[in-house]
Protein backbone atom coordinates (compact mmCIF):
# COMPACT_ATOMS: atom_id res chain seq x y z
CA UNK A 1 0.00 0.00 0.00
CA UNK A 2 2.48 2.36 1.05
CA UNK A 3 4.58 1.30 -2.22
CA UNK A 4 1.63 2.30 -4.61
CA UNK A 5 1.24 5.21 -2.79
CA UNK A 6 4.59 6.86 -3.75
CA UNK A 7 4.70 4.95 -7.09
CA UNK A 8 1.42 7.34 -7.89
CA UNK A 9 3.02 10.52 -6.18
CA UNK A 10 6.39 9.95 -8.50
CA UNK A 11 3.72 9.25 -11.84
CA UNK A 12 1.98 12.60 -10.87
CA UNK A 13 5.53 14.70 -10.38
CA UNK A 14 6.71 13.26 -13.84
CA UNK A 15 4.00 14.03 -15.50
CA UNK A 16 3.78 17.76 -14.26
CA UNK A 17 7.00 18.24 -15.24
CA UNK A 18 7.52 16.98 -18.33
CA UNK A 19 3.99 18.34 -19.64
CA UNK A 20 3.02 21.36 -18.27
CA UNK A 21 -0.43 21.66 -20.52
CA UNK A 22 -2.22 20.38 -18.10
CA UNK A 23 -1.34 23.41 -15.65
CA UNK A 24 -3.42 25.52 -18.01
CA UNK A 25 -6.25 26.57 -20.28
CA UNK A 26 -6.31 26.74 -23.97
CA UNK A 27 -8.28 29.99 -25.20
CA UNK A 28 -9.06 32.20 -28.57
CA UNK A 29 -10.04 35.40 -29.25
CA UNK A 30 -11.49 35.42 -32.99
CA UNK A 31 -14.06 37.96 -34.40
CA UNK A 32 -17.44 36.25 -35.28
CA UNK A 33 -18.03 37.78 -38.33
CA UNK A 34 -16.47 40.29 -40.85
CA UNK A 35 -17.13 41.94 -44.42
CA UNK A 36 -15.42 41.00 -47.26
CA UNK A 37 -15.04 42.73 -50.80
CA UNK A 38 -15.20 40.18 -53.29
CA UNK A 39 -11.65 40.57 -54.94
CA UNK A 40 -10.10 42.68 -52.41
CA UNK A 41 -8.60 41.54 -48.93
CA UNK A 42 -9.53 40.73 -45.43
CA UNK A 43 -7.80 40.45 -42.26
CA UNK A 44 -8.96 38.26 -39.33
CA UNK A 45 -7.91 39.56 -36.14
CA UNK A 46 -7.16 36.61 -34.02
CA UNK A 47 -5.51 35.98 -30.31
CA UNK A 48 -4.75 33.23 -28.50
CA UNK A 49 -3.74 31.69 -24.87
CA UNK A 50 -2.65 28.16 -24.16
CA UNK A 51 -0.86 26.02 -21.12
CA UNK A 52 2.55 25.56 -23.06
CA UNK A 53 3.79 29.26 -21.29
CA UNK A 54 5.94 31.55 -23.33
CA UNK A 55 7.03 29.21 -26.83
CA UNK A 56 9.15 30.34 -29.53
CA UNK A 57 7.71 29.81 -33.22
CA UNK A 58 9.59 27.01 -34.04
CA UNK A 59 7.16 24.74 -30.81
CA UNK A 60 3.69 25.76 -32.31
CA UNK A 61 2.24 25.58 -35.44
CA UNK A 62 -0.69 27.23 -36.13
CA UNK A 63 -3.65 25.91 -38.46
CA UNK A 64 -6.76 27.55 -40.11
CA UNK A 65 -9.67 25.02 -41.28
CA UNK A 66 -13.68 24.86 -42.10
CA UNK A 67 -15.64 24.43 -39.28
CA UNK A 68 -16.08 20.94 -38.27
CA UNK A 69 -13.89 19.66 -41.09
CA UNK A 70 -9.97 19.75 -39.81
CA UNK A 71 -8.93 18.25 -42.80
CA UNK A 72 -9.93 20.97 -45.37
CA UNK A 73 -7.09 23.28 -44.21
CA UNK A 74 -6.88 26.81 -45.85
CA UNK A 75 -3.78 27.64 -44.18
CA UNK A 76 -0.33 25.56 -43.56
CA UNK A 77 3.15 26.29 -43.20
CA UNK A 78 3.04 23.40 -45.44
CA UNK A 79 1.87 24.58 -47.97
CA UNK A 80 1.08 21.27 -49.78
CA UNK A 81 -1.64 20.76 -47.05
CA UNK A 82 -4.00 23.37 -48.21
CA UNK A 83 -6.52 23.35 -50.48
CA UNK A 84 -6.51 24.28 -54.02
CA UNK A 85 -8.56 27.09 -54.02
CA UNK A 86 -7.04 28.51 -51.24
CA UNK A 87 -3.13 28.15 -52.30
CA UNK A 88 -1.37 31.62 -52.43
CA UNK A 89 -4.31 33.42 -50.87
CA UNK A 90 -3.63 32.98 -47.40
CA UNK A 91 -0.61 33.76 -44.93
CA UNK A 92 -0.59 34.22 -41.36
CA UNK A 93 0.43 37.74 -40.31
CA UNK A 94 0.84 37.34 -36.43
CA UNK A 95 3.87 35.57 -34.42
CA UNK A 96 2.74 32.69 -32.98
CA UNK A 97 5.14 33.32 -30.39
CA UNK A 98 3.34 36.34 -29.36
CA UNK A 99 -0.31 34.59 -29.14
CA UNK A 100 -1.02 36.42 -32.10
CA UNK A 101 -2.89 34.37 -34.95
CA UNK A 102 -4.13 37.00 -37.36
CA UNK A 103 -4.94 35.54 -40.61
CA UNK A 104 -5.07 37.62 -44.09
CA UNK A 105 -7.11 36.45 -47.18
CA UNK A 106 -6.86 37.93 -50.48
CA UNK A 107 -8.32 38.00 -53.98
CA UNK A 108 -11.39 37.07 -51.86
CA UNK A 109 -14.07 34.82 -53.56
CA UNK A 110 -17.44 35.16 -53.07
CA UNK A 111 -17.96 31.21 -51.71
CA UNK A 112 -15.00 32.22 -49.38
CA UNK A 113 -17.68 32.59 -46.79
CA UNK A 114 -16.58 30.31 -43.96
CA UNK A 115 -17.06 30.08 -41.38
CA UNK A 116 -13.21 29.30 -40.78
CA UNK A 117 -11.38 28.51 -37.24
CA UNK A 118 -8.55 28.71 -35.73
CA UNK A 119 -6.22 25.43 -34.39
CA UNK A 120 -2.99 25.63 -32.44
CA UNK A 121 -0.29 22.47 -31.96
CA UNK A 122 2.65 22.19 -29.99
CA UNK A 123 5.47 20.30 -31.80
CA UNK A 124 9.37 18.75 -31.21
CA UNK A 125 12.06 20.48 -32.05
CA UNK A 126 14.10 17.56 -33.64
CA UNK A 127 11.61 16.12 -35.36
CA UNK A 128 9.13 18.92 -35.76
CA UNK A 129 6.55 16.13 -35.26
CA UNK A 130 3.18 17.45 -33.46
CA UNK A 131 2.77 16.21 -29.73
CA UNK A 132 -0.82 15.47 -27.91
CA UNK A 133 -0.63 19.21 -26.97
CA UNK A 134 -3.14 20.29 -29.59
CA UNK A 135 -6.54 22.47 -29.37
CA UNK A 136 -9.19 23.31 -32.12
CA UNK A 137 -10.89 26.36 -31.11
CA UNK A 138 -14.05 25.79 -33.06
CA UNK A 139 -16.30 27.45 -30.87
CA UNK A 140 -14.77 30.78 -31.83
CA UNK A 141 -14.82 31.02 -35.70
CA UNK A 142 -15.37 33.52 -38.23
CA UNK A 143 -17.87 34.28 -40.73
CA UNK A 144 -17.87 36.49 -43.63
CA UNK A 145 -20.15 38.49 -45.71
CA UNK A 146 -19.65 38.94 -48.79
CA UNK A 147 -19.72 42.58 -50.46
CA UNK A 148 -19.61 42.35 -54.44
CA UNK A 149 -20.17 46.08 -54.36
CA UNK A 150 -17.21 48.75 -53.40
CA UNK A 151 -18.91 50.91 -50.83
CA UNK A 152 -18.93 54.50 -51.52
CA UNK A 153 -16.62 56.94 -49.65
CA UNK A 154 -18.01 59.09 -47.25
CA UNK A 155 -17.24 62.93 -47.46
CA UNK A 156 -17.47 65.21 -44.50
CA UNK A 157 -17.42 69.58 -45.21
CA UNK A 158 -19.20 72.84 -44.47
CA UNK A 159 -22.15 73.78 -46.49
CA UNK A 160 -20.45 76.94 -47.92
CA UNK A 161 -17.14 77.56 -48.38
CA UNK A 162 -15.74 81.41 -47.72
CA UNK A 163 -13.26 83.34 -50.31
CA UNK A 164 -10.15 83.64 -48.75
CA UNK A 165 -10.72 81.33 -45.59
CA UNK A 166 -9.34 77.63 -44.98
CA UNK A 167 -11.99 75.29 -46.00
CA UNK A 168 -11.56 71.37 -44.99
CA UNK A 169 -12.75 67.94 -46.62
CA UNK A 170 -12.74 64.89 -45.16
CA UNK A 171 -12.91 61.96 -47.45
CA UNK A 172 -13.31 58.59 -45.38
CA UNK A 173 -13.94 54.42 -46.09
CA UNK A 174 -14.39 51.77 -43.70
CA UNK A 175 -12.77 48.55 -44.95
CA UNK A 176 -11.39 44.99 -43.63
CA UNK A 177 -8.21 44.91 -44.94
CA UNK A 178 -5.29 46.64 -43.06
CA UNK A 179 -2.62 45.08 -44.89
CA UNK A 180 -3.49 46.51 -48.05
CA UNK A 181 -4.71 50.56 -47.21
CA UNK A 182 -7.50 51.77 -49.69
CA UNK A 183 -5.75 54.55 -51.32
CA UNK A 184 -7.64 57.70 -51.54
CA UNK A 185 -7.24 60.66 -53.77
CA UNK A 186 -8.57 63.85 -55.14
CA UNK A 187 -9.49 65.39 -58.46
CA UNK A 188 -8.75 68.89 -56.44
CA UNK A 189 -5.15 70.04 -57.37
CA UNK A 190 -4.38 72.63 -55.00
CA UNK A 191 -4.07 72.53 -51.19
CA UNK A 192 -2.59 69.96 -48.84
CA UNK A 193 -3.60 66.59 -47.99
CA UNK A 194 -2.75 64.27 -44.59
CA UNK A 195 -3.76 60.23 -44.63
CA UNK A 196 -4.67 58.81 -41.38
CA UNK A 197 -5.97 54.95 -40.71
CA UNK A 198 -7.55 54.05 -37.47
CA UNK A 199 -8.82 51.18 -35.71
CA UNK A 200 -12.52 51.19 -34.82
CA UNK A 201 -12.64 47.47 -33.36
CA UNK A 202 -13.61 44.21 -34.30
CA UNK A 203 -12.07 44.09 -37.08
CA UNK A 204 -13.00 47.21 -39.10
CA UNK A 205 -10.33 50.05 -40.00
CA UNK A 206 -11.53 53.30 -41.32
CA UNK A 207 -8.94 55.24 -43.65
CA UNK A 208 -9.30 58.94 -43.64
CA UNK A 209 -7.82 61.68 -46.52
CA UNK A 210 -8.22 65.47 -45.58
CA UNK A 211 -7.91 67.85 -47.98
CA UNK A 212 -7.47 71.56 -46.70
CA UNK A 213 -7.31 74.63 -49.20
CA UNK A 214 -8.10 78.18 -49.40
CA UNK A 215 -11.07 78.50 -52.27
CA UNK A 216 -11.12 81.84 -54.02
CA UNK A 217 -14.35 83.41 -55.90
CA UNK A 218 -13.42 81.28 -59.12
CA UNK A 219 -13.79 78.23 -57.75
CA UNK A 220 -17.76 78.74 -57.03
CA UNK A 221 -20.00 75.68 -58.20
CA UNK A 222 -16.71 73.68 -58.49
CA UNK A 223 -17.15 69.90 -58.18
CA UNK A 224 -14.84 67.80 -55.82
CA UNK A 225 -14.41 63.79 -56.12
CA UNK A 226 -12.51 61.77 -53.67
CA UNK A 227 -12.21 58.28 -55.39
CA UNK A 228 -11.12 55.19 -53.68
CA UNK A 229 -9.14 51.98 -54.91
CA UNK A 230 -9.21 49.19 -53.04
CA UNK A 231 -6.97 46.50 -53.16
CA UNK A 232 -7.67 44.25 -56.13
CA UNK A 233 -8.52 47.34 -58.76
CA UNK A 234 -11.81 48.19 -57.68
CA UNK A 235 -12.90 51.53 -56.87
CA UNK A 236 -15.53 53.88 -56.06
CA UNK A 237 -15.92 57.59 -55.47
CA UNK A 238 -17.97 60.84 -54.29
CA UNK A 239 -18.52 63.97 -55.83
CA UNK A 240 -20.00 66.92 -54.56
CA UNK A 241 -20.31 70.95 -55.83
CA UNK A 242 -18.25 73.88 -54.00
CA UNK A 243 -20.26 76.92 -53.41
CA UNK A 244 -18.23 79.72 -52.26
CA UNK A 245 -19.46 82.37 -50.50
CA UNK A 246 -17.81 86.05 -51.17
CA UNK A 247 -16.27 87.44 -47.99
CA UNK A 248 -18.27 89.41 -46.27
CA UNK A 249 -16.94 92.83 -46.16
CA UNK A 250 -20.40 94.51 -47.59
CA UNK A 251 -18.63 96.45 -49.98
CA UNK A 252 -20.91 95.40 -52.97
CA UNK A 253 -23.40 97.36 -50.58
CA UNK A 254 -21.77 100.05 -49.24
CA UNK A 255 -19.81 101.44 -52.72
CA UNK A 256 -23.13 101.55 -54.79
CA UNK A 257 -24.89 103.36 -51.95
CA UNK A 258 -22.34 105.79 -51.19
CA UNK A 259 -22.42 106.36 -54.75
CA UNK A 260 -26.52 107.20 -55.58
CA UNK A 261 -26.33 109.30 -52.04
CA UNK A 262 -23.17 111.56 -53.81
CA UNK A 263 -24.86 111.97 -57.06
CA UNK A 264 -28.50 112.73 -55.62
CA UNK A 265 -26.69 115.05 -52.80
CA UNK A 266 -24.54 116.83 -56.23
CA UNK A 267 -27.73 116.62 -58.36
CA UNK A 268 -29.55 118.26 -55.46
CA UNK A 269 -26.90 121.24 -55.02
CA UNK A 270 -27.09 121.83 -58.91
CA UNK A 271 -30.87 122.16 -58.41
CA UNK A 272 -30.87 124.78 -55.86
CA UNK A 273 -27.74 126.91 -57.59
CA UNK A 274 -29.55 126.94 -60.63
CA UNK A 275 -32.87 127.78 -58.92
CA UNK A 276 -31.17 130.93 -57.09
CA UNK A 277 -29.81 131.93 -59.98
CA UNK A 278 -32.87 131.97 -62.28
CA UNK A 279 -34.54 133.52 -59.43
CA UNK A 280 -32.39 136.47 -59.39
CA UNK A 281 -32.40 136.34 -63.13
CA UNK A 282 -36.24 136.67 -62.81
CA UNK A 283 -36.33 139.22 -60.38
CA UNK A 284 -33.68 141.77 -62.05
CA UNK A 285 -35.81 141.60 -65.10
CA UNK A 286 -38.94 142.07 -63.07
CA UNK A 287 -37.04 145.50 -61.46
CA UNK A 288 -36.26 146.59 -65.00
CA UNK A 289 -39.35 146.34 -66.62
CA UNK A 290 -40.96 147.80 -63.32
CA UNK A 291 -38.27 150.64 -64.13
CA UNK A 292 -39.18 150.91 -67.77
CA UNK A 293 -43.04 151.00 -66.98
CA UNK A 294 -42.70 153.49 -64.66
CA UNK A 295 -40.69 155.55 -67.39
CA UNK A 296 -43.05 155.08 -70.17
CA UNK A 297 -45.83 155.73 -67.26
CA UNK A 298 -44.22 159.40 -66.79
CA UNK A 299 -43.73 159.97 -69.91
CA UNK A 300 -47.08 159.44 -71.57
CA UNK A 301 -48.55 161.63 -68.56
CA UNK A 302 -45.97 164.37 -69.67
CA UNK A 303 -47.52 164.36 -73.28
CA UNK A 304 -51.06 163.64 -72.81
CA UNK A 305 -53.36 165.90 -75.02
CA UNK A 306 -55.76 167.43 -72.15
CA UNK A 307 -52.78 168.87 -70.17
CA UNK A 308 -51.77 172.82 -72.07
CA UNK A 309 -48.26 172.90 -72.95
CA UNK A 310 -45.95 175.30 -70.70
CA UNK A 311 -45.25 178.52 -71.94
CA UNK A 312 -41.83 179.95 -72.99
CA UNK A 313 -41.19 181.89 -70.17
CA UNK A 314 -42.30 178.61 -67.81
CA UNK A 315 -39.48 176.25 -70.15
CA UNK A 316 -36.95 179.10 -69.51
CA UNK A 317 -37.34 179.48 -66.16
CA UNK A 318 -37.49 176.03 -65.73
CA UNK A 319 -33.79 174.96 -67.50
CA UNK A 320 -32.31 178.31 -65.61
CA UNK A 321 -32.99 177.05 -62.38
CA UNK A 322 -31.52 173.69 -63.20
CA UNK A 323 -28.22 175.48 -64.45
CA UNK A 324 -27.98 178.36 -61.40
CA UNK A 325 -27.34 177.73 -57.73
CA UNK A 326 -27.58 181.52 -57.11
CA UNK A 327 -29.42 182.67 -54.31
CA UNK A 328 -32.47 184.64 -54.66
CA UNK A 329 -31.86 188.48 -54.68
CA UNK A 330 -29.01 188.79 -56.03
CA UNK A 331 -28.60 190.89 -59.38
CA UNK A 332 -26.54 191.47 -62.28
CA UNK A 333 -26.08 194.78 -64.44
CA UNK A 334 -24.94 193.96 -67.78
CA UNK A 335 -24.74 197.70 -68.18
CA UNK A 336 -26.47 197.94 -71.62
CA UNK A 337 -30.14 196.55 -72.56
CA UNK A 338 -31.06 194.21 -75.58
CA UNK A 339 -32.94 195.69 -78.49
CA UNK A 340 -35.49 193.15 -77.90
CA UNK A 341 -36.17 194.22 -74.34
CA UNK A 342 -36.89 197.08 -72.59
CA UNK A 343 -36.24 198.28 -69.39
CA UNK A 344 -35.76 201.20 -67.22
CA UNK A 345 -32.91 203.55 -65.72
CA UNK A 346 -32.36 202.18 -63.05
CA UNK A 347 -33.78 198.26 -63.65
CA UNK A 348 -32.08 195.43 -63.00
CA UNK A 349 -31.56 192.27 -64.62
CA UNK A 350 -30.90 189.27 -62.78
CA UNK A 351 -28.63 186.88 -64.31
CA UNK A 352 -27.67 183.38 -63.14
CA UNK A 353 -24.54 183.09 -61.88
CA UNK A 354 -23.07 179.45 -63.15
CA UNK A 355 -21.10 177.75 -60.01
CA UNK A 356 -17.23 176.97 -60.64
CA UNK A 357 -16.69 173.01 -60.71
CA UNK A 358 -13.92 173.88 -58.29
CA UNK A 359 -16.20 174.80 -55.61
CA UNK A 360 -18.90 172.56 -56.07
CA UNK A 361 -18.98 168.73 -56.88
CA UNK A 362 -20.43 167.53 -59.99
CA UNK A 363 -23.91 165.86 -58.86
CA UNK A 364 -26.38 166.44 -60.73
CA UNK A 365 -30.11 164.13 -59.56
CA UNK A 366 -31.25 164.18 -63.00
CA UNK A 367 -34.10 161.62 -61.80
CA UNK A 368 -35.84 163.80 -59.89
CA UNK A 369 -36.17 166.84 -62.69
CA UNK A 370 -37.69 163.74 -64.85
CA UNK A 371 -39.64 162.34 -61.78
CA UNK A 372 -41.11 166.50 -62.16
CA UNK A 373 -43.83 165.78 -64.28
CA UNK A 374 -45.24 169.71 -63.97
CA UNK A 375 -41.29 170.85 -66.25
CA UNK A 376 -41.85 169.98 -70.13
CA UNK A 377 -38.90 170.64 -72.18
CA UNK A 378 -38.77 171.26 -75.89
CA UNK A 379 -35.23 171.27 -76.87
CA UNK A 380 -36.45 172.67 -80.21
CA UNK A 381 -37.81 176.11 -78.66
CA UNK A 382 -35.17 175.94 -76.31
CA UNK A 383 -32.07 178.19 -77.06
CA UNK A 384 -29.71 177.98 -73.90
CA UNK A 385 -27.74 181.39 -75.38
CA UNK A 386 -30.54 183.47 -76.62
CA UNK A 387 -30.78 186.91 -76.11
CA UNK A 388 -31.63 187.75 -72.67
Amino acid sequence: MHKMRKTLMFCLLLAGICSPVFSGEWKAHVVKSLDALVSSCVVVPCSFTHPGGNLPNSRLRGIWHRHDKWNEIIYNEDNSKILDNFKGRTQMLGHLGQNNCTLEIVDIKDHDNGPFCFRIELVRTEDNEPTKDKFSFVEECVEFNMLPDVPAPTLNHPPTAIEGQPYTVTCSIIHTCPSHWPKLSWTWKTGEIIEYHKDIRSGNWETQSILAFVPEEKDDHSEITCTAEFFGGKTSSKTFSLYVKRTENYNHIIIPTVVAIGTAVIFGLLCIFMAKKYKRRIAELQNQDGSMWNRLSRLSRRIRPDRPAPSRSEQRRSIWSRFSRRPKGDMVDFGHTPNNVTCGADQKVSKPRFPSPKSQPKSYNYKEDLDDGDDYVNTADLNVYGNI
